[in-house]
């Protein structure tokens, strides 16, 4: 048998610790355990059956052929559409890519963005998948660290001080995973103004909070990627759907890796994406309604609980908690809420060392498994702080 080895740059992408509390949980569960999941960011909610019906009806229409590389041209007209009514901004057509779901098209943007070496600025805390990305094209992550009285948000300062030579972008995450907190729009524009390319992960917009407002990177500059998709505020994790909004530089490089590995996106779920975004606009207010009770409800009991929450988060479906009163090691903390609370949360190592001793928890679950979560979570701190 031949010996070979992996690619070097393997060795430093990293698993997804989320995952790992995750497979555990759906473990126990084989074995009869009840476990409560707060771990994973996923919406609870079925899609919406306007965007079904429109997907079944694509079938029956006979669209099961491929599409055009970057995307149904009808699906890409809405999504500038879309961005022009939301946003006020001009968004041509012929730059948007539609992706199978926005981590690929991320993964392919850094392909066509990055030679070996060169250095993306990411927050931290910041996703835990960011940086994968980013090695996995053979680029340098270059973390600016971000601090729980500012609610984690970067100080454009910090990021200005990073900027090298080699530096080929800033990735910004508003509402951000796994804070929950939003981007104040005078920061926004201070990073546009930085110099570097922006890649703008917008994938929680549609899920804010108390009347914040959500800002697009593309209104403070033309000189961004921005990510979005379908999975969050319509509930279309299945699906697989996202899309990239890109400077002309990186339209035909970007086309050659669509042809090269996707040939086309999911004709049908991209009828799925055209009704998403013209008739769904009601049940995603809906849902966004019904996870702002949850996340009223989970603050208030977690602070009644003593953990620290010093920023309210306002966007996404998340809470980042400071746990260190009761460890200091978040991913040993996990798995022993798992094992003895039956709750799945989150370790905030995973997302960077200045959330290490923080755990995110997530609200996308019934307000009734949320209440019964903080019961078990009040009974296990009770326990451990005798």
């Amino acid at each position: 048998m031949a010996i070979f080895h992996p690619a070097s740059r393997m060795a430093d992408v990293t698993s997804f610790l989320v995952m790992d509390v995750l497979e555990r949980a759906q473990a126990m569960e084989r074995g009869g355990a009840d476990i409560i999941h707060m771990e994973i960011g996923e919406p609870d909610f079925d899609t919406p059956s306007c965007i079904v019906d429109e997907a079944k009806q694509a079938l029956d229409d006979g669209f099961t052929h491929y599409t055009h590389s970057m995307g149904d041209l009808d699906l890409r007209e809405a999504v500038a559409e879309y961005h022009r009514k939301r946003y006020g901004t001009h968004v041509d057509p012929g730059h948007i890519f539609i992706f199978p779901g926005t981590s690929p098209g991320m993964t392919m943007l850094f392909l066509a963005l990055l030679d070996p070496g060169d250095e993306v600025i990411l927050s931290n805390p910041g996703y835990a998948c960011y940086a994968s990305f980013v090695r996995m094209a053979g680029g340098v992550p270059v973390e600016v660290p971000t601090y729980e009285e500012d609610g984690f948000q970067f100080r454009p300062e910090d990021v200005a001080k990073r900027i090298g030579p080699r530096t080929k972008a800033i990735l910004v995450n508003s509402p951000c995973n796994p804070t929950g907190i939003l981007l104040d729009p005078d920061r926004m524009k201070a990073l546009a103004d930085l110099g570097p390319l922006v890649v703008s992960d917008e994938i929680y917009h549609g899920l804010t909070y108390g009347g914040e407002a959500e800002h697009s990177m593309l209104e403070f500059t033309d000189n961004t990627v921005i990510v979005n998709g379908f999975s969050k505020a319509f509930a279309m994790t299945g699906w697989r759907l996202g899309y990239l909004i890109v400077p002309e530089q990186l339209v035909r490089p970007m086309q050659l890796i669509m042809q090269n590995c996707f040939i086309s996106p999911n004709a049908a779920a991209q009828r799925a994406g055209i009704a998403a975004l013209r008739l769904a606009g009601d049940e995603v207010v809906r849902m966004r309604d019904l996870y702002d009770e949850r996340r009223r409800f989970v603050l208030k009991e977690l602070r009644n609980m003593g953990f620290s929450i010093p920023v309210e988060p306002k966007g996404a479906f998340y809470t980042l908690i400071n746990a260190r009163h009761l460890s200091g090691d978040s991913l040993s903390l996990a798995f022993d809420i798992l094992e003895k609370a039956r709750v799945g949360v989150a370790p905030g190592i995973d997302f960077g060392s200045q959330a290490e001793g923080f755990l995110r928890l997530s609200y996308a679950n019934s307000l009734k498994n949320l209440a019964e979560a903080m019961r078990r979570l009040r009974v296990y701190v009770e326990e451990r702080t005798k």
